[in-house]
């Protein structure tokens, strides 16, 4: 999608809300989806030049409307070609339906797609797809892009999943009770898996993917709009934003990846904290505290330090101790034996990373090879870091990654 900013970020606002009206009407979230992006594509060819619509949405409601008679008519065609003895009727309602008016035009039923798109009968790449695509109004070319697989490769990704939403007969319907406290849960983790990918790509040559993050941002803005009282959605958006902060201080000239404790802090985007620290103070005190708002906690305690020495590590530790209470998983761990390490010693920390290396799984992930090999220089133990940084650094995937880590190693001889 092309264009300046301004239309680029009108049509990714409208895209949910006109997908959202076809399917109410038609029900056929596949085809309806095609003719949204299509829509989507008409739009950022011609309002650049034509100028933006009186009515932007109405616009696209209208040829979003056509471009759905017509897939209607070109799956008629397939399917008579297929099964001559196949029913029109289906779509023959399909066609006389689509002719009429979108009823509620102006209901919003964002929330509703995303729930629909991060199903958990979908994969988790499939779900990061579709969203990106039904929900953030992103071309397959910009998420094949940004996520560095070949156009195709995508392409089928996201067919496959709307095929599956279309065998399962799934709706608008937004679940209710245990469901649906599951199914949010769901969404916030395909935007925070969005945003992680954005902020330190898996693979490639740059070390972030920022429209990645941005999008992610964008799209949690919109689900905290929707769920202003839900403390983990405010605390997911609160940790966006802390983090991608720092973003401007991550690499050097020349593409380098910075550690924090490295950064020039100054670069940093202060509106960006001052929102996601003012966010925090709202959400902490108003209910049960999850994993989201105690990590946008440990990186307001980063944020809010001036200097990487003027870290209050005993806070972070204290914190990251409740998050592994809360929402364990083994990178917790290996961040809370960053903080050991800091508080109690390098010898403390590498104690705990043992427990974690006994995880076959996790024993030659980089990121433990990379954090041992930083604790093992901490105690002095030159020879022994340097050559767990080169191992570290043969197990990633990201070349920024890899040139720093083996930087590290040659420093240490």
């Amino acid at each position: 999608m092309s264009g300046p900013y301004g239309i680029e970020d009108l049509l990714r606002t409208h895209a949910p809300q006109v997908l959202g009206a076809l399917v109410r009407r038609h029900g056929t979230f596949d085809l309806c989806e095609d003719a949204v992006q299509e829509a989507l594509i008409a739009a950022a060819r011609q309002w650049p030049e034509e100028g933006v619509p009186e009515n932007p949405r109405s616009w696209l409601l209208t040829v979003a409307g056509r471009r759905f008679v017509d897939l209607v008519r070109a799956e008629a065609a397939r399917r008579r070609r297929e099964d001559a003895v196949a029913l029109a009727t289906p779509d023959a309602e399909l066609l006389a339906r689509a002719a009429d008016d979108v009823p509620d035009a102006d209901r919003d039923d964002s929330l509703s797609l995303l729930f629909l798109c991060c199903r958990p009968e979908l994969s988790p790449p499939s779900r990061i797809a579709l969203t990106l695509r039904a929900v953030g109004g992103l071309t397959t070319a910009q998420i094949a892009a940004a996520f560095l697989v070949p156009e195709p490769t995508m392409a089928q990704r996201i067919s496959r999943a709307k095929q599956t939403i279309r065998a399962g007969g799934w709706t608008l319907a937004l679940p209710e009770g245990e469901d649906r406290t599951a199914r949010l849960a769901e969404v916030r983790h395909v935007l925070y898996l969005v945003f992680n990918e954005g902020y330190t790509t898996s693979g490639g040559d740059a070390l972030t993917a920022p429209e990645l993050s941005t999008e992610a941002i964008r799209l949690t803005r919109m689900l905290h709009r929707l769920l202003p009282d839900d403390e983990e959605t405010a605390g997911l958006l609160a940790l966006m934003l802390l983090t991608d902060a720092r973003r401007p201080a991550r690499t050097g000239p020349h593409g380098e990846l910075v550690p924090l404790a490295e950064q020039d802090r100054g670069s940093w985007d202060e509106g960006l904290v001052a929102e996601g620290v003012e966010l925090l103070g709202r959400t902490l005190p108003r209910g049960r505290v999850g994993p989201y708002q105690l990590q946008a906690a440990i990186a307001a305690v980063h944020d809010e330090a001036p200097s990487a020495e003027a870290t209050d590590w005993p806070q972070i530790l204290a914190l990251y101790e409740l998050l592994e209470r809360t929402g364990p998983n083994p990178m917790v761990t290996l961040n809370r034996a960053v903080a050991v390490a800091m508080v109690h010693g390098p010898r403390a920390g590498l104690e705990l990373l043992d427990g974690l290396a006994a995880d076959r799984l996790l024993a030659r992930n980089h990121r433990l090879l990379a954090t041992r090999a930083h604790l093992l220089e901490l105690l002095g133990e030159k020879e022994d870091a340097a050559v767990a940084y080169r191992e570290a650094a043969r197990h990633t995937t990201s070349a920024p990654e890899r040139r720093h880590l083996t930087e590290r190693a040659r420093r240490l001889g």
